[in-house]
Order: structure tokens, then C-alpha cells, then sequence
């Protein structure tokens, strides 16, 4: 699919939030100021721009898994800092990629949806408007499952000598 090509006009206005988005991926540490090869520890070390270091092992990277020392040690971090370069390889790597890799799927999954439930819209926006002149969300509506579960109430066993339980009974 071929897509439309944008005017210098157009791209000009989107410059000023691309600026703010690299501002606070910079401020958030997503960006990297340099990158090295430990040699002994097997692994990338990168200094992020919130002054923190994340290594990762290169048995991770299928692509430096087989290079050698030297070629591993070439590494380089592009001009804004969001990749990394290893020109004799061909290999480049994100940052925030390596950084989400970093953690569990269940991690990246409610990011993903916290940065959804941002988005915004003209749609939303009347919703939530309308919501809030009735006094705010809705309440959710019960279903028969969740009705017929919270029927089903556990009584209050006590345990007898014999290991075996029967009702509590109180007296």
C-alpha cells in the first residue's frame, strides 16, 4: 500500500511534538549516551541518559552470538542515542527495544495499555463528558455467572479429631 506523501508544511508542524517526545524518552532514560563490550562478563553495557547502566549478555542477539571480540567491541550509538550500531555486522538494535526485552511480557503488556488508556479523542472525550453529568461512570452490570459465584458461600468448617470437617455450629 502505498502511502501519500506528506508537504514540507506538514512535516514542519509535527517537528515541535517529535522534539518533546525525544525530550522526555531522554528524560526517561530511553535513550542511550554510550555503550561498550565487556569482554570478560560476555555483554553490551550501556549508559542511559538518566545515568543508569543496562547491560545485556550477547548470547541474546542471535546476530553477535557468532562475531567475534573485535567485532563485538565496534559498537556504536547512533547521534540521538536510540540504537545501537555495529556498522561491519550490519547490525542495529533500539534502545527502548533492548530496555523492554529487559522485562517479563506481563510488564510490557499493562505498559502498553496504560499508554493506550491516554489516547485520546473527540469520542472519548464526549463520553467521559457525559458520564460525568450523570454522576460519572456507569456501574457495571452484573451477569449470572458473577451472580451465581457470589450465591455460592462457603460455610465455616471446624476440623475434628478424627482429621474429617463438619459444619461449625455455634452454640
Amino acid at each position: 500500500m502505498a502511502r501519500d506523501r506528506i508537504s514540507d508544511a506538514e512535516i514542519l508542524t509535527q517537528i515541535p511534538a517529535a522534539r518533546a517526545r525525544d525530550a522526555q524518552d531522554r528524560k526517561q532514560g530511553r535513550r542511550a549516551t554510550s555503550a561498550r563490550y565487556d569482554r570478560r562478563a560476555e555483554r553490551v553495557v550501556l549508559e542511559l541518559t538518566n545515568g543508569f547502566l543496562f547491560a545485556f549478555p550477547v548470547r541474546a542477539i542471535p546476530e553477535l552470538r557468532s562475531a567475534t571480540p573485535t567485532q563485538r567491541a565496534a559498537v556504536a550509538v547512533n547521534r540521538g542515542g536510540s540504537a545501537l550500531r555495529w556498522e561491519a555486522l550490519d547490525v542495529d538494535l533500539s534502545v527502548a527495544g533492548l530496555l523492554l526485552s529487559a522485562v517479563g511480557a506481563d510488564e510490557r503488556r499493562r505498559d502498553v495499555a496504560r499508554m493506550l488508556g491516554q489516547a485520546t479523542s473527540p469520542t472519548k472525550a464526549a463520553t467521559s463528558r457525559a458520564n460525568g453529568a450523570k454522576g460519572g461512570r456507569p456501574k457495571k452490570t452484573t451477569t449470572i455467572a458473577a451472580s451465581a459465584k457470589a450465591a455460592h458461600v462457603r460455610t465455616p468448617t471446624k476440623r475434628v479429631a478424627s482429621g474429617l470437617r463438619r459444619p461449625h455450629t455455634s452454640k
